[in-house]
């Protein structure tokens, strides 16, 4: 037996390493099964060059339980160490045994996981002693190394015969949490899921045919080989996922496969995948899935994992892909981002960048091929991705130049337009006055439908913005198209909505007004609505309700967390009731002598206007249904 000291500065590295070496306490699990996994993935680099025997089909890693001991194992038959090698790679701190080993075998090692050193030492944040029993490939002694918790430990020979290391954690009390198989089976779902070498975690038992061929009947009497049960190993993870492949070795199906691998609990298919493989200038693996998102935005910033040679890292991945893609589902991983000693929290680097502005790019690319191969397909799912491409539109400068040549907007006619189609197709009939190109647009295609009406009577046409992004969106394309306004439909009158030069004359003088004001007053909320007259044609409605666009525009990007704008979406509605001067009922008004009856037709115009708007509720609609019908009689 040896005895030694830890190569370290200060006496109290290890309450250091118990508290602050990293921030969740549970990483221990997944630094010491990637490191058994970093043991088995060095055998098999070099079998691959002819220096070891290896069968790659039998590396293993395998997490054994022990409550009554209260012990957890970490085994696995990869490389191994002897004395030497554990006085070198254990004993001094920040020394890393996986780091030496790319560095030797750069243009060979493939997936080596470990960068720091420290990985091991995780370990003592959960174990009041630490036992290491190894054997290395080469056949040296074994070796059996402990250690306390403090810098003292004891290294002597082992008895063990088999190639490979076992990590031996004797649990301390105020860890007892982890000596639980429902605990451990939770972390190892979480962190080793995909791990490129099969994860053991106990045994199972599935159904198989009778290996001696034993026959049974099935409840149809047909005769069937027999079903027995079989114990096996129970591999808890997916050594190839579906982003280590290449797209050309998958289906379809795969890649939904892959999904419901991913998020067991969702029921629904993603609308499609995008598969990330770059080699060069950085490395980056993944697959994002776009879900059916209808039209809301729900930035689920657990949804994307990032992994870092299939350790699972974490599931925040904020600076790493612009927050419009947190809408996006799936995986991405690439040993290149830089992680600090926990590998949870990312730093922000140049590498950083480039990744988050390929992915940005990849992502557009898809768009645009799937708009260019299947159109009529794209215009399906229109209305799942468009809250999406809004969003990337206003938050990334890129994103919008790669979107604008395909972007859609759903006109009233049913047909979808690119911006430069619908420019065309409006251009001739919604042109103001001022020589600016209206875009008339609807929230709610069917609640405005009598709007949408007149508008269509223009031989004008109208777009659908439902979007949450909306407001802020139209606000963007005002900015970026030149000579051109968005207008919603309820906004104004219809002639107002866009002016040309022609004036409709009145029907009624000043003083006409001004009789009607007071009789149209009385009979609405004159906090909520101010009366305003108009020379309209006299086939449009007698009475408007409109909505200023400016205010409403504000109050909307308000609501959405708008710059600049603080308190106006608590601002109180305040709508425009615009009278026609022209049309037949409002000339009837002004000539009825019975003042009772002037107010009944006021009524009645005013609440046609407010039904038009749904603004006609409760008490108020059901006296306007009951005053209609006594009409009709």
């Amino acid at each position: 037996m040896s005895q030694g000291k830890i190569n370290v500065q200060a006496e109290n590295i290890f309450p250091i390493i118990k508290k602050f070496l990293y921030s969740d306490q549970e990483i221990f699990l997944r630094e010491l099964v990637s490191n058994a996994v970093d043991a088995c993935q060095k055998l098999k680099t070099l079998g691959g060059l002819g220096e070891a025997e290896t069968n790659d089909d039998a590396l293993q890693v395998e997490v054994l339980l022990d409550e009554k001991k209260k012990t957890i194992t970490i085994r696995d038959n990869g490389i191994g160490m002897n004395a030497d090698e554990i006085e070198k790679y254990i004993a001094q701190i920040a020394f890393s045994g996986a780091e030496e080993f790319v560095e030797k075998y750069k243009d060979q090692a493939q997936g080596i996981i470990g960068h720091f050193g420290l990985g091991f030492y995780s370990a003592f944040m959960v174990a009041d002693k630490v036992e290491v029993i190894s054997k290395n490939y080469k056949g040296d002694a074994a070796a059996h190394w402990i250690c306390s918790g403090n810098p003292e430990y004891d290294l002597k020979e082992s008895k063990k015969k088999e190639r490979g290391t076992d990590i031996v954690l004797h649990v301390s009390d105020d860890a007892k949490d982890y000596l639980s198989e429902y605990k451990l089976k939770e972390l190892l779902d979480k962190y080793a899921k995909f791990l490129p070498i099969a994860i053991k975690f106990g045994t199972k038992e599935i159904e198989v045919d009778d290996p001696k061929g034993a026959k049974e009947k099935d409840k149809d009497g047909n005769e069937t080989i027999k079903k027995v049960k079989q114990t096996v190993d129970n591999i808890i993870n997916n050594p190839t996922p579906a982003w280590t492949k290449k797209p050309a070795e998958l289906k379809d199906e795969d890649y939904k496969g892959f999904y419901r691998e991913l998020y067991p609990m969702t029921f629904e298919d993603p609308l499609f995948h995008i598969h990330l493989n770059v080699d060069y200038p950085f490395n980056l693996t993944g697959v994002l899935y776009f879900p059916k998102l209808k039209g809301k935005i729900e930035l689920q910033k657990n949804k994307i994992q990032l992994y870092c040679n299939q350790v699972f890292v974490t599931d925040s991945v904020e600076g790493i892909v612009p927050e419009f893609l947190t809408l996006l589902h799936g995986v991405i991983d690439s040993p290149d981002i830089p992680l600090n000693v926990s590998r949870s929290y990312l730093q922000s680097d140049g590498n950083v960048k480039k990744i988050s502005s390929h992915i940005t790019k990849k992502v557009a690319s898809k768009l645009e091929e799937l708009f260019k191969k299947d159109r009529k397909a794209f215009e399906e799912k229109w209305e799942d991705i468009q809250v999406f491409i809004e969003y990337g539109m206003l938050t990334d400068e890129k994103f919008y130049e790669k979107c604008e040549s395909f972007y859609l907007y759903k006109a009233n006619d049913g047909k979808f337009y690119t911006t430069e189609e619908y420019k065309a197709k409006i251009k001739d009939n919604q042109t103001d006055k001022n020589d600016n190109l209206v875009f008339l647009y609807s929230n709610d295609f069917e609640a405005q439908h009598s709007l949408i009406q007149q508008a269509k009577n223009r031989s004008y046409s109208v777009v659908l913005f439902d979007t949450p992004t909306a407001p802020h969106f139209i606000g963007k394309l005002e900015q970026k198209l030149e000579k051109t306004k968005f207008t919603r439909i309820d906004g104004d009158t219809i002639d107002k909505l866009i002016e040309k030069e022609e004036n409709i004359p009145s029907k009624l003088s000043e003083d006409d007004k001004k009789v009607l004001q007071p009789i149209i007053e009385e009979v609405i909320d004159k906090q909520k609505f101010t009366v305003q007259f108009q020379s309209m044609h006299e086939k449009d409605r007698p009475a408007t309700i409109v909505l200023p666009e400016f205010m409403r525009r504000m109050k909307e990007m308000s609501a959405m967390g708008g710059g600049g704008m603080m308190g106006m979406g608590n601002l109180p509605e305040s709508y425009n009731l615009v009278v026609n001067e022209n049309h037949p009922i409002i000339g009837k008004m002004l000539k009825e002598k019975d003042s009772d009856k002037k107010q009944e037709i006021a009524k009645q115009v005013t609440d046609l206007a407010l039904l038009s708007q749904n603004l006609l509720q409760g008490e108020e609609l059901t006296k306007f249904i009951d005053r209609s019908i006594e009409l009709i009689d």
